[in-house]
Parts: C-alpha cells; sequence; structure tokens
C-alpha cells in the first residue's frame, strides 16, 4: 500500500507540473488519435459506417501479416482508400526485449520486423508507425525500431493494474499525462486501452476527450475487437456503443481526428 501510494503521489505531482498551463498555446490541435489493433477485419469493416459518419481517421495495426489473405489485404487496401493509417503491429506479436537480448540486433530485425514490413509492402503498404506488441520494448528495442525508418512507436497505458484477482489501482484518465500528446516531437507515446478488461466509464472517457479540449492536446487511445453484441469469454475487445459515445462527444467538442503518423510532423 506505502508504495502504491507513493507511485500514485508521484503521477499526480507529474500531471499538476505538466498540465499547469491555463491556456493552451494552439487550441485548434485538440484532438483524438485511435488506434485499432490485431487482425479483426471484418469487424474493423463494420466500423467504416460509424467512423465515416464521423468523418474519424484511425490507425489499424496489423500483426501477422504472412497469412494475410486476399480478402483480408482488399479491407485494408479500402480502410487506407478511405484516409485510415495501416501500421504495423509486428511479425510474429513477440516479446521485444526477450528476441533482442536472445537474438541481438539482427535476429530481432530478421524475426519481428523485416519479414512482415516486406509481406506488407508487396501487398501495397508501406507502414510509418509501429505499435509494441504487448506494450513490451526498452529504449534499444526502440532506437532499433528507429533507425528502421518508423516515425512513431505507440506503448500501452493502462488505468487500472491487479494482481492475482484484487485490483491494485484505478485511475481516471484525466489523471495519465502520458496519454496526452502536446505535439513536441517525439517518436515514443503511449495510448490507453480502452478494452472493457480497462473498466473505464463512458464518463471517464468523455473526461479524457474534455482534457485534451482544454489543454489544446491530443489524447491517445486503443482498443482490439470491436464488439458489436456480446462477446465470448475468450474475446477481447471493446464495446462499439462505447466507441459511438467517444466519437459523439469528439464531435461536440470540435475535436481533430488523427492517425498515428499524423502526430509528429505538425508542430
Amino acid at each position: 500500500m506505502l508504495h502504491m501510494g507513493r507511485w500514485t503521489f508521484i503521477v499526480l505531482l507529474l500531471f499538476i507540473l505538466t498540465g499547469c498551463h491555463s491556456t493552451p498555446q494552439h487550441p485548434e490541435r485538440a484532438g483524438i488519435a485511435l488506434s485499432f489493433d490485431d487482425r479483426f477485419f471484418s469487424d474493423w469493416m463494420a466500423l467504416r459506417p460509424l467512423l465515416n459518419q464521423y468523418q474519424a481517421k484511425v490507425t489499424f495495426y496489423v500483426n501477422c501479416p504472412d497469412s494475410l489473405t486476399n480478402e483480408e489485404v482488399s479491407i485494408l487496401k479500402t480502410l487506407q482508400q478511405e484516409g485510415h493509417e495501416i501500421g504495423f503491429h509486428g511479425t510474429i506479436h513477440g516479446i521485444s526485449t526477450e528476441m533482442i537480448q536472445n537474438l541481438g540486433v539482427e535476429g530481432y530485425l530478421a524475426t519481428e520486423i523485416r519479414p512482415g514490413l516486406s509481406y506488407l509492402q508487396q501487398a501495397g503498404f508501406h507502414p510509418t508507425s509501429y505499435a509494441h506488441p504487448g506494450g513490451n520494448h526498452n529504449a534499444r528495442v526502440d532506437s532499433v525500431l528507429e533507425a528502421s525508418g518508423f516515425r512513431i512507436l505507440r506503448d500501452v497505458a493502462l488505468a487500472e493494474r491487479s494482481y492475482k484477482g484484487f485490483r491494485l489501482y484505478h485511475l481516471s484518465p484525466q489523471w495519465l499525462p502520458q496519454i496526452y500528446y502536446d505535439f513536441v516531437p517525439q517518436r515514443s507515446v503511449d495510448a490507453l486501452l480502452f478494452d472493457t478488461s480497462a473498466n473505464l466509464s463512458v464518463a471517464e472517457l468523455r473526461s479524457a476527450l474534455v482534457r485534451a479540449k482544454m489543454r489544446g492536446k491530443a489524447v491517445l487511445l486503443f482498443g482490439h475487437q470491436p464488439f458489436f453484441s456480446v462477446p465470448k469469454p475468450e474475446q477481447y475487445g471493446f464495446d462499439v456503443q462505447v466507441l459511438r459515445q467517444m466519437l459523439q462527444t469528439a464531435d461536440s467538442l470540435n475535436l481533430k481526428f488523427y492517425r498515428m503518423s499524423d502526430l509528429p510532423v505538425i508542430q
């Protein structure tokens, strides 16, 4: 409990120190960057009407691209043609730090990065953003990915942590400064998981969008499979109705929609 309290105090202190400006320098930049991970192609296609309704442009991070079918490539091309970004999420979706430790830089690149990029490029996609599988990475991994030409690297932020079924903490998104991009160019960023497992309420997610608006920043959020109905126990993803309410809020606040690779080029 003492350790947890100290951690929370540090987070809150950093948030206060980094968010104390009363007026944003560029309020017109306020926005939201949404991304979706893995291989839920048919469900991503089913999201199109909702995304189009709000003119939302997002990033889809694809893993294991060597097994893409012609139909799946066609889906990704449709999404790309409609203005969405196709990002890269690893060839084998492996544990990056272990691979680079055990295989070295060349072994890591040959296993996790180069093959998947080659498959995507052959299919007509040229990813410039990368989402760390499982949020696993370190400075060495990041430097290798930066040298490989990725414009931005996305990590994972969690509002809640549990241990053996017991909740250790739960923080509202407005108290997580790392999920707000302030348009100072940087390669490594954090996006907040909003899957059902994150136990975030609509009100909490709305507060994150309001804070982005107030601070002139972009809030970064991501999920996995879109749930259009009650999911099975083994499925992981987010309620589409929650996404709908976030898009409605973003629209009412006049927030801009950013793809992940858009962020570091805006200054």
